[in-house]
Formats: structure tokens, C-alpha cells, sequence
């Protein structure tokens, strides 16, 4: 082969490999773009399954006297007519009462 004939055959090696790699969106990008789309979709999948599960629960808060009242009770702590309520204070969290016995308070000396 002849010079020329390489440069003609590099030539269009070249020309071949820019048309598939080259320019702004080759064929890199292009699997780059089509992962992330399929990515994209997928939040747009789990994003819609949220948004009709809080409808949902909107709908029953609004419509539903016995979601209300659940709401009602746990998250305001609204009791009905005649009940009581009874909270149970961890060992932890109150204060413990000390060891030492206190002694009663003395009257005042009188100088």
C-alpha cells in the first residue's frame, strides 16, 4: 500500500469513528442519556404512587369520621366525653428520689 492509500484508509477510519463517537451527542452520550431517562422515569413512577397514596389518606381525613377521630387522638390527644387519660413516665426520664433521707426544715434561732 502506497502512502496515500493509508492516509485515504486513516482517513476514513477517522471519518467512521466521528460519526459514531464524535459531535455534540455521540454514542456515549446517548447510553448516558438513556440510563438517566430510564432513572428519571422510575422517580416519576415511585413520586406518583406517593402522590395517590396522600390523596388517598386526604380524602379519608376529610370524609371518614372514624379516620378522623384516629387522627383526632393521635395527633392532637383529644379524648372523648368521660375518658381519661393515662400516661405511663419512663424510670429514666423522671427524677428518682435521692438516697439521703431529707431532714425537716428548722425553725429560725432566735438571737
Amino acid at each position: 500500500m502506497t502512502a496515500a492509500r493509508w492516509a485515504a484508509a486513516a482517513a476514513l477510519a477517522f471519518a467512521l469513528y466521528f460519526a459514531v463517537q464524535g459531535g455534540e451527542y455521540g454514542t456515549l452520550d446517548l447510553l448516558q442519556l438513556r440510563r438517566e431517562e430510564k432513572a428519571e422515569r422510575s422517580k416519576v413512577v415511585l413520586l406518583r404512587t406517593i402522590v395517590d397514596s396522600l390523596t388517598k389518606a386526604a380524602k379519608a381525613i376529610e370524609t371518614d369520621p372514624r379516620v378522623q377521630e384516629r387522627v383526632a387522638r393521635e395527633q392532637f390527644g383529644m379524648l372523648r366525653k368521660g375518658e381519661f387519660l393515662f400516661r405511663i413516665v419512663p424510670a429514666e426520664s423522671s427524677r428518682a428520689p435521692s438516697a439521703e433521707p431529707r431532714s425537716p426544715p428548722r425553725a429560725p434561732r432566735d438571737q
